[in-house]
């Protein structure tokens, strides 16, 4: 029995020795680390690269493949992005991916930086014409001074892949070329087209890239490749540059902050609205939006308040819910601004249409609280009966309802003696006006 127990504890000895080294001979292996960035170019997806960059760096990573799909986004973003590739001490791969993806507008200028450009099949690179902050075609002079800075960053990334890759990568600009993957490696814009991640590894092996202190030559094989996800705040921050949630959040924190000033003490709905107007003011601040519907939104709830307070019977509430509407989609959906930055119209019909209901809910509710008698407090007790006391002379108490109050004669009223009956019939301050029901009768 004795030796067995020494003979299960050798092999676990053995055992565990055995992991220790497998776990070594893992660590040992190069490591790929691999991001997906789905969407617009948005300081979130900044801000996402540049994470996975600094853990490359940090843990000598063989390389990171930045995995793309992008209809495009803010200029001054993608510069940002460029520079953060550019100065990376790690190979950035980026790869338009997967199958009927795209590197639309500044998703062009984002893989050309990448140290190796890759495509997978079906996918699409190009269309990157600028267009304003707010969505609008550019003017003449201004539109030349942008192209103009957009082609000479593309010939400074594209000039290493020769002179069919550079003027390429100039007509995607000037005149909003978008090519396919076979036309981008034709034309030597990109490296490799890979069927899927394995694949893009595998060409990846052998392959030399230029980096800022020399050439590099990439050994792929047997490489480990671990995912990087979005954290939490890199993943709010992005859907914050969703205009529809945007809306949501700018409607419902302006009316939470109505009902905090409307009905004061509470600090839930003031806090729940500032939260979101503040949330909502940072998805506009990313987003390409026309500040002249603020106008309309601002007179909007300005039309909401007034009904409140002068009842029109729903005047001013379907201006409201009208002004609300057009404000949003002047805000979100002006000309020029792109497909995929537009707000939802059945969503903001359908959010102005229920806010304008409940103003009419809260208008009419309060209505009725106006003319409802008053249930609580003094004022409440008004005309009803009670006993007497005290000897009311001039001044005694009385019960009511279960409550003692001071009260005083009405003038021209005899004194009172207690346990009569009386009738309330005004009020000073906390004292009671009574009269001598008897008397009366």
């Amino acid at each position: 029995m004795k030796t067995l127990r020494w003979l299960v504890l050798f092999i676990a000895i053995v055992a565990g020795f055995g992991q220790i080294q497998v776990n070594r001979a893992q660590t040992s292996l190069p490591i790929i680390y691999v991001l997906t960035a789905d969407g617009p170019v948005t300081p979130a997806m900044r801000e996402y690269l540049r994470r996975g960059i600094q853990i490359a760096e940090r843990r000598n990573a063989l390389a990171l493949i930045f995995q793309l799909n992008t209809p495009g986004g803010s200029v001054d973003t993608t510069n940002t992005i460029i520079q953060d590739i550019r100065e990376s001490r790690v190979p950035v791969v980026v790869y338009i991916q997967p199958r009927g993806a795209m590197a639309g507008s500044a998703g062009t200028l984002i893989t050309l930086a990448g140290h190796i450009a890759a495509m997978a099949p079906e996918t699409t690179i190009g269309a990157a014409s600028p267009v304003g902050a707010e969505g609008q075609e550019l003017g003449q002079t201004m539109e030349a001074k942008v192209k103009n800075m957009l082609k000479a960053t593309v010939r400074s990334l594209a000039e290493r892949r020769g002179e069919d890759a550079v003027k390429l990568a100039e007509q995607t600009i000037e005149s909003a070329i978008a090519v396919s993957a076979n036309e981008a490696l034709q034309a030597g814009l990109i490296d490799f087209i890979a069927a899927d991640l394995v694949d893009l590894i595998r060409q990846m092996d052998g392959f030399t890239v230029q980096m800022a202190e020399g050439n590099r030559t990439l050994q792929t094989t047997g490489a480990m490749t671990e995912r990087i996800s979005p954290s939490l705040i890199e993943q709010i921050l992005s859907i914050l540059t969703n205009p529809n949630i945007v809306f949501l959040l700018l409607t419902i924190g302006v009316q939470a902050i109505i009902i905090e000033l409307y009905s004061p003490g509470g600090w839930v709905a003031g806090f729940i609205g500032v939260v979101c107007v503040a949330l909502a003011l940072y998805g506009l601040g990313v987003l390409p939006v026309n500040w002249f519907g603020i106008i309309f939104i601002v007179i909007a709830f300005i039309l909401f308040i007034l009904e409140l307070n002068t009842p029109t019977f729903g005047g001013l509430t379907a201006a409201g819910v009208a002004s609300l509407i057009i404000g949003a989609l002047v805000l979100f959906n002006s000309p020029g601004v792109p497909t995929f930055q537009r707000i939802s119209i059945p969503l903001v019909v359908v959010t102005s249409s229920v806010l304008g209901i409940l103003f009419v809910g809260i208008l009419l509710f309060s209505l009725k609280a106006q003319r409802a008698p008053v249930q609580m407090g003094i004022e409440s007790i008004i005309g009803k009966q009670g006993e007497v006391k005290s000897e009311i002379n001039p001044v005694g108490s009385v019960q009511v309802g279960g409550e003692l109050w001071t009260a005083e004669l009405e003038p021209g009223q005899n004194p009172i003696p207690a346990g009569s009956r009386v009738q309330i019939t005004g009020k000073h301050g906390i004292r009671l006006y009574v009269k001598n029901i008897e008397e009366s009768t």
